[in-house]
């Protein structure tokens, strides 16, 4: 039997990996690396990535128990990876899915697609679909200066031709695949016939193109029962877009907005920076200095002896440097809120679904001590857990790292966090719409104090917490099945340097 490897072979075995990239993009075909070999160091370092870095890493075995070359592609070595922990509280594994059970809840393996994304750059349609009902297939939003709003394409148009095929429906999980893979594959175009509104159709194709990815799809202030409430719709924390948050928060200042709608039913997280400036935004100023949320790393990281990091090397402010530099105690990683602004609110409605995770929930969890936060729609996705890349070769891999807990100690949001008023997206209506189930519930209770509609026709919504075809549950499971190649993760850059 091998023996164990010790730290510095860890860090020479992934230097390894780095090496062989660096030869392999050398001209001379002498110095090119056997494929073979370089598959057999990939799976080799994202086993032992993992026994470092890995949030629950005391149930992973020693490198020879594993054997990470078994496995017959990096996407079953990590599967395997996540079901060697249970959770306590449930018996099954913390990334088990049971509507995906052969696919990790979190952890993934990217190209680079998700920093783009991150950045604020994307490379696709720039639009998302749902179903409002079992055959009632919408685009359910539309990114500015993206593709598809260059062809004039918005919420609520019902798609009736997908790339030649009108049998679009959810009770099939071959047509819901055909959706999936038509709108969230690689295809360089899709082809459509949409209805509009007014019954009118048009025939577009779509093709995949860069755009930088706005994420704030709509804002508006309304005045219900003498107050002003803010209503914004946030797609995703990228980090290019603190101006423009920073701008809308000081227009509701001016306004004088007492309480925020802060739209999130769509929005599965990103750079946590992103999610700290928005709480940082809403958050009343008598927080300002007080404990925003900490980070919790796994015991090996937290006691700075997670060697194998020494190789994720990068520059920061003109200096090389590597993640071991950084410090994962505890100790280091309570952040605290710093207002911005002078909004003043006493009151957040978050509008959320089984979409909207990581950094939104994150964003939710951090607020709830401070102020009165009111949910509604569906429970949401479930991941108290982040990450930061480690990149491996041409590879990128994302593993939980850490989970968040907030000033009250108060995560382990596995299940999601549930909603104070549960009911379905509608997808008829134009965002701001205040006809719009999930925006009116929000307008009724600022003007009631409560969710359930007083008065016929005054922007009411049933108290049913079903509509349409779909009950919530059915809701949520299409959710899962429609969004499953959509990003959900808070992602940390820097931390401070020991």
């Amino acid at each position: 039997m091998m023996k164990s490897f010790t730290c510095l072979k860890l860090a020479m075995w992934c230097l390894l990996v780095t090496s062989l990239v660096a030869t392999s993009c050398k001209k001379d075909k002498k110095n090119k690396v056997d494929p073979a070999q370089r598959e057999a160091l990939t799976k080799d370092s994202i086993y032992l990535y993992a026994q470092q870095t890995y949030l629950w890493n005391t149930a992973l075995p020693t490198y020879e128990a594993f054997n990470p070359r078994k496995y017959t592609s990096n996407d079953a070595e990590l599967l395997a990876i996540t079901r060697l922990t249970l959770n306590p509280a449930t018996g099954k594994n913390y990334e088990y899915d049971e509507d995906y059970p052969d696919e990790p809840k979190y952890s993934f393996i990217d190209d680079g697609t998700l920093a783009s994304a991150i950045g604020g750059t994307a490379g696709d349609y720039g639009f998302s679909v749902f179903f409002n009902s079992t055959s009632d297939l919408r685009v359910k939003y539309v990114y500015p200066n993206s593709p598809a709003a260059a062809l004039g394409l918005k919420r609520g148009y019902q798609i009736i031709k997908l790339n030649g095929s009108t049998d679009l429906t959810t009770t099939t999980n071959a047509s819901i695949n055909f959706i999936v893979n038509a709108i969230f594959g690689s295809a360089a175009s899709v082809t459509m016939t949409v209805k509009k509104p007014d019954n009118s159709t048009q025939d577009v194709v779509v093709t995949r193109g860069s755009y930088t990815i706005n994420p704030i799809l709509f804002t508006n202030v309304y005045t219900e029962g003498g107050k002003k409430i803010g209503y914004i719709v946030f797609n995703s924390f990228t980090l290019n877009v603190n101006q423009q948050l920073i701008a809308v928060f000081a227009d509701f200042a001016s306004k004088g907005v007492t309480e925020l709608i802060i739209d999130l039913r769509y929005n599965g997280g990103g750079a946590v920076d992103t999610s700290e400036l928005l709480a940082n935004l809403i958050v009343p100023a008598s927080a300002n200095n007080t404990a925003m949320y900490s980070l919790h790393f796994n015991q090996l990281m937290q006691s700075g002896n997670a060697t194998i990091l020494k190789n994720q090397k990068y520059y920061d402010n003109g200096v090389l440097t590597s993640a071991f530099d950084e410090s994962y105690a505890a100790s280091d990683l309570t952040r605290r809120f710093a207002k911005i602004g002078s909004l003043n609110v006493n009151r957040c409605y978050f509008i959320v679904t089984g979409g909207t995770a990581s950094a939104s929930e994150l964003l939710i969890n951090n607020l709830k001590p401070l102020m009165d936060v009111q949910l509604i729609g569906n429970k949401t996705y479930g991941k108290p857990v982040g990450f930061f890349a480690i990149t491996i070769d041409k590879l990128d891999l994302y593993i939980p790292q850490f989970e968040s807990k907030n000033s009250l100690g108060q995560g382990g949001y596995y299940d999601g966090i549930a909603v104070n008023k549960e009911d379905n997206d509608d997808l008829t209506k134009e965002f701001g719409d205040t006809s719009e189930k999930l925006l009116a519930y929000a307008l009724t209770y600022a003007r009631k104090g409560t969710f359930a509609a007083t008065n016929s026709g005054e922007n009411s919504v049933s108290s049913s917490k079903s509509t349409g075809v779909f009950t919530v549950a059915e809701a949520a499971r299409i959710t899962k099945k429609l969004d499953r190649n959509e990003f959900k993760g808070m992602v940390i850059r820097n931390l401070k340097v020991k």
